[in-house]
C-alpha cells in the first residue's frame, strides 16, 4: 500500500468516511473562530460548561422521540440558550461572576442529562450522544452542520467589527453606544448553535474539542485576530482528516482519535510555533554574579 492509497484510500472507497470528512470540515469552518473569540475573550472553558448544558435538552428529546435529530436537535438548542440566559442573569443580579454561574448550570445540566438518558436509554445510547457517532452520519446530520456553519460565518462576517470591538475594550464599546450586550447574546447563541450541531458528530464531551484546540493552537501562528481565525479552522480541518485515517487504519474510536489529533496539533504548535512557540523564544541570559 502507497502512501497515497493509505491517504485517499478510506474516503475514496466508502461513503461513510467520506460524509463524516465532509461533516467535521463544515463543523471546523463555524466552530474554530468562535473558538479563537472564546480564547480572546478569556472565556475559554466557557465552550466545555455549553457543551454539558445541551445534554438536559437533548435527553429529553432522546426521551421522547429516541434518536431523533430534530428532536434532540431542538431539545439541546432550548436547554443550551437556556442556560446561557440563565448564567447571564444570574451574574448581572448577583455578585457571582459569569464563569462562576456557567460552571454551578453546566454541572446540574450535566447530572440531569446523564440521569435522564439513563431512565430509558442503555449504555450504548448514552456513550454515543456524549462521545458522537461521527461515522454513523447522515444528509441530515450534514445539512445540520453546513447549515449553522454557514449561519456561523455570515453572522461573523456581519458583526465582526462589533464583536472585536466587545472582546478587547468593552468599556469604550459601552461608552460610544456599541451594542456589546447584544453582541455577546448573539455570540453566545452561535457557540450553542454550533455545539448542537456538532453533539450531532462528536457527542458532547468531544465537540468543544475541535472548537478549542485548533483555536488554542492557531494563537502561536499569527499574531492577527484575522490569521488566527484562518489557521484555527486550517487545523481543524487536518485534526478532522488525520482522527479519521487514524480510526480506520488503527480501528480506533473516531471521535476521540480527531480531537487527540487536534490536541497533537495544538503541542506542537505550542513547541515550534513562531509566535510565542518554546522553541521559538529568545534564551534567558545568565544574570553576571554579584561582586562581593
Amino acid at each position: 500500500m502507497t502512501v497515497m492509497d493509505a491517504l485517499v484510500g478510506p474516503f475514496a472507497s466508502y461513503g461513510f468516511m467520506r460524509r463524516a470528512l465532509v461533516g467535521c470540515f463544515a463543523l471546523s469552518l463555524g466552530s474554530a473562530p468562535l473558538g479563537v473569540f472564546l480564547i480572546q475573550r478569556r472565556m475559554s472553558l466557557m465552550g466545555d460548561a455549553m457543551a454539558h448544558a445541551i445534554l438536559p435538552g437533548a435527553a429529553v428529546g432522546y426521551l421522547v422521540a429516541g434518536l431523533s435529530l430534530f428532536a434532540m436537535t431542538v431539545g439541546g438548542l432550548v436547554a443550551g440558550l437556556a442556560v446561557a440566559l440563565l448564567a447571564g442573569l444570574v451574574s448581572r443580579t448577583t455578585p457571582l461572576r459569569e464563569d462562576a454561574s456557567f460552571a454551578a448550570f453546566y454541572l446540574v445540566s450535566l447530572g440531569l442529562g446523564v440521569l435522564l438518558i439513563s431512565l430509558k436509554g442503555s449504555n450504548i445510547d448514552l456513550l454515543r450522544v456524549l462521545f458522537g457517532s461521527v461515522l454513523a452520519l447522515d444528509d441530515a446530520a450534514i445539512l445540520l452542520v453546513a447549515g449553522v456553519a454557514s449561519t456561523t460565518l455570515f453572522a461573523l462576517a456581519l458583526g465582526y467589527r462589533m464583536l472585536v470591538g466587545e472582546c478587547f475594550d468593552r468599556g469604550f464599546m459601552a461608552s460610544v453606544g456599541g451594542r456589546g450586550g447584544l453582541a455577546h447574546i448573539v455570540f453566545l447563541a452561535l457557540v450553542v448553535l454550533n455545539l448542537v450541531a456538532g453533539f450531532q458528530a462528536l457527542g458532547t464531551l468531544m465537540v468543544v474539542g475541535l472548537m478549542m484546540l485548533p483555536a488554542a493552537a492557531a494563537s502561536f501562528w499569527s499574531p492577527t485576530l484575522a490569521g488566527q481565525i484562518g489557521v484555527a479552522v486550517l487545523i481543524g480541518a487536518i485534526s478532522s482528516a488525520a482522527g479519521l485515517l487514524a480510526s480506520y487504519h488503527a480501528h480506533l474510536a473516531a471521535s476521540p482519535a480527531i480531537v487527540l489529533s487536534a490536541g497533537l496539533l495544538y503541542v506542537a504548535s505550542l513547541i515550534v510555533g513562531p509566535h510565542g512557540g518554546l522553541l521559538r523564544r529568545p534564551a534567558l541570559r545568565p544574570r553576571p554574579a554579584l561582586l562581593p
